[in-house]
């Protein structure tokens, strides 16, 4: 089994009404009840506030930066999330369909790495490769 991040984005432009809040924090209370007689539910957070609340520490050189927000701009941001353990992609999505309707927000998926720090070098020396070929696959 994989586990999957299930990311939560939210516009925190737009206010809900408290009703729908409710119903909202209801439909979530029920999904992390079916994920966890499903054997799924590993982890579930959600963040305080919206870009004003986040940092980001950025290195330069010996020094470090740090910078109020998000590194992006952007109108949603990260709310929270769920950590699933799905026997495959499909079946996580199957879970972020459901997070998105009880959210009422998009739900993004991603796959945790699994492996050792050997696995991690090797996979993300291909992924350099990709991103960044070399003069002779350019040619």
């Amino acid at each position: 089994m994989t586990e999957y991040l299930l990311a939560i984005h939210r516009d925190y432009a737009v206010p809900l009404a408290p009703d729908v809040t409710r119903q909202k924090w209801a439909d979530i209370g029920a999904l992390i009840d079916r994920m966890t007689e499903a054997g799924a539910f590993v982890f579930q957070g959600g963040l305080r506030g919206g870009a004003e609340s986040a940092t980001v520490v950025r290195q330069s050189g010996e020094d470090f930066l740090i910078t109020d927000g998000p590194y992006t701009e952007t109108k949603e941001h990260l709310a929270g999330f769920f950590i699933v353990s799905a026997a495959d992609l499909d079946a996580a999505l199957e879970w972020a369909k459901l997070a998105a309707a009880a959210q009422q927000r998009p739900i993004e998926v991603r796959p945790f790495f699994d492996g050792d720090l050997e696995d991690a070098i090797r996979a993300s020396a291909r992924e350099d490769e990709v991103i960044s070929p070399s003069a002779s696959d350019v040619q």
